[in-house]
């Protein structure tokens, strides 16, 4: 008894030279290529937006560092100040990315808790500072997914960073809700 196939036939993995070829040209542009093209500008725009809410993270951080008080406070405020610093490296990478696709990253204080996926927060407790944070954070954490699953394989160096940058987002959350409890 014969089997029907189902099975596609074999192609071939080959490099597209036209596409060798165009990148040879306007190296002018740095790392773009003209394969970054039509999803170019929506790449910048999502970068943009996840650079106003790391840039509003450093800032909520930073004040709940400088204004914790209470027993636990000294620890908690040093982690605070830890995240900070790693949030600032995520903003640093992603303007990075911004200006390697041409595009220009957008630091106008103007609009940045409007652009922001997540809130500021001037809460002066120390456990609904955590809260805050948490929140932040799971809110970071559903966005760089969503991210990363848009960028897809349009744009495979923008999906790693977010890919870094969601794997700490998911450890900075896991600390926040261990802070909870103390």
């Amino acid at each position: 008894m014969n089997k029907p196939s189902s099975a596609t036939p074999h192609q071939h993995l080959t490099l597209d030279q036209k596409a060798i070829d165009a990148a040879a040209k306007s190296i002018d542009d740095g790392a773009v290529t003209p394969s970054s093209g039509p999803w170019r500008d929506d790449i910048v725009k999502l970068l943009n937006d996840a650079l106003a809410t790391e840039l509003v993270c450093i800032l909520r951080y930073k004040r709940h560092y400088f204004t914790a008080s209470g027993v636990s406070s000294p620890a908690i405020a040093d982690e605070f100040l830890v995240h900070a610093n790693e949030e600032t490296a995520h903003a640093d990478k992603i303007a990075e990315r911004i200006v390697q696709l041409g595009g220009d990253p957008d630091f106008n204080p103007d609009s940045l808790r409007e652009r922001s996926h997540a809130d500021y927060d001037e809460s002066k407790d120390l456990q609904a500072m955590v809260r805050a944070n948490l929140v932040a954070e799971r809110i970071a954490v559903e966005s760089y997914r969503q991210m990363i699953m848009l960028v897809g394989d349009k744009d495979p160096t923008t999906r790693r960073m977010l890919e870094e940058i969601l794997t700490d987002e998911e450890e900075h959350a896991d600390e926040l809700k261990d802070w909870l409890t103390k």
